[in-house]
């Protein structure tokens, strides 16, 4: 319930930024937001708890925000606040971002593998992401995993394609056990 009621605000801060032209500044200030919610636990606790005041949870989000997004952010987290929805705004931030991604065709890919990418290995996974999805811009998230061994996952909203040598070595060792019982 909550998501969508997430999805919801979303939707009504992308309409109001489109208005008053500042749709970048303001995904700036959600990709922003996000990544201090991300780095600070506490503050999602905070945000969450309704035994903080709507005052304090103001003051708060006002003092990190505070110079540094755009003042349609800063208006809307306050309204959000005073409404007594504050435990909404981390997953409203996620929501606007999942939804200007969705507008302009830029797809998130999730790429988990043995060992850093390269260049190379980046362009590829970019040029077949975009040929697959018909996708204007691809974001990869990189993710370091050693025990893959080699090779790599990569994951696109729900779809997943499995590279990796440990994957592939349980799949030979179930064949096995099959092949043996």
């Amino acid at each position: 319930m909550s998501s969508k009621a997430a999805a919801r605000y979303a939707k009504s801060l992308i309409d109001l930024s489109k208005e008053q032209n500042a749709l970048e500044e303001v995904k700036n200030d959600m990709v922003f937001f996000e990544h201090v919610v991300d780095e600070n636990s506490e503050l999602e606790a905070i945000l969450k708890n309704p035994i903080v005041p709507l005052d304090k949870k103001q003051g708060i989000v006002s003092g990190i925000m505070k110079d540094k997004v755009h003042t349609l952010t800063q208006t809307f987290f306050n309204l959000v606040i005073t409404k007594g929805r504050s435990e909404l705004l981390f997953a409203i931030s996620k929501q606007f971002i999942a939804q200007y991604n969705a507008l302009n065709g830029i797809v998130t890919a999730e790429v988990t593998s043995a060992n850093t990418l390269t260049e190379a290995n980046k362009e590829e996974i970019t040029a077949l992401v975009k040929k697959e999805l018909n996708a204007k811009q691809v974001v990869i998230k990189e993710k370091v995993n050693t025990n893959l061994i080699g090779g790599f996952i990569l994951k696109v909203g729900d779809r997943q394609f499995d590279a990796s040598i440990a994957s592939s070595l349980n799949k030979l060792k179930k064949e096995f056990a099959q092949g043996i019982a």
